[in-house]
C-alpha cells in the first residue's frame, strides 16, 4: 500500500526495523535483558520476533489465498510487493485483507520505532470521527480523548490498530470508486 509519503510504508518501516536492530546491538539489561544473562542477545529479540510475526502473517495470508504463490521473498520489506501481486486476482475481500494486513502493521511497525504520534493521531476515530487518539502501550489500543466518546459503561474508547486498519483500507476504496465516477 502506497502511502503519500512513499518513504512512510509498511515496507519501508519494517526495512527500518529490520536493518536498525540488527546493526545496532543490545547493550545491556535496561534494553530487554534480565540483569542475570551472562551476555545480552546481540540485537533486540522482542523486534527479531516482530519482524518474523510480520513476515509470517503475511506469507500465511498470500498463501491461503494463492497456495500457488511459490516462494517468498529473501528481503523482509519485499514481502508486502510480493503478497500483493499474488492476491491480485483475488476476490476483493481478499485484496482488502491484505491492504489491511499491511496497513496494520505499517502501524505497528511505527509504534515499535517509536513514532506512534506520527501514524496514530491523524487517524479519526471509529466512533466519533474525531481526530486525537492517543496510543496506550499498556493495553495495545489507541485511546480517543473525547471525553464524549465513552463506551456504555463510560469508559473512554478504545480501538484495536486492525480497526484502524480496516477503517483506512475502507476509507481508500471509497475514494477510488468516488474518484472513478
Amino acid at each position: 500500500m502506497n502511502h503519500p509519503d512513499s518513504t512512510d510504508s509498511a515496507a519501508a518501516r519494517l526495512r527500518q526495523l529490520n536493518q536498525y536492530f540488527r546493526e545496532h546491538p543490545v547493550t545491556g539489561p535496561l534494553e530487554g535483558h534480565s540483569p542475570q544473562a551472562a551476555a545480552p542477545a546481540p540485537l533486540s529479540l522482542a523486534t527479531l520476533d516482530h519482524v518474523t510475526a510480520s513476515i509470517n502473517e503475511v506469507i500465511k495470508h498470500t498463501r491461503s489465498a494463492n497456495p500457488s504463490a511459490g516462494r517468498a521473498p529473501t528481503r523482509a520489506d519485499a514481502i508486502y510487493d510480493w503478497a500483493r501481486q499474488h492476491t491480485e486476482h483475488a476476490p476483493e475481500a481478499v485484496q482488502q485483507r491484505t491492504a489491511a494486513i499491511e496497513y496494520r502493521q505499517y502501524l505497528e511497525h511505527a509504534i515499535r520505532a517509536g513514532d506512534w504520534r506520527k501514524v496514530i493521531r491523524p487517524q479519526r476515530c471509529p466512533e466519533c470521527r474525531t481526530f486525537g487518539l492517543m496510543w496506550q502501550a499498556d493495553t495495545q489500543r489507541a485511546l480517543c480523548t473525547n471525553t464524549r466518546c465513552v463506551d456504555r459503561d463510560g469508559f473512554s474508547t478504545t480501538v484495536t490498530l486492525a480497526r484502524l486498519a480496516h477503517q483506512h483500507v475502507t476509507a481508500q476504496k471509497k475514494l477510488r470508486q468516488s474518484r472513478a465516477t
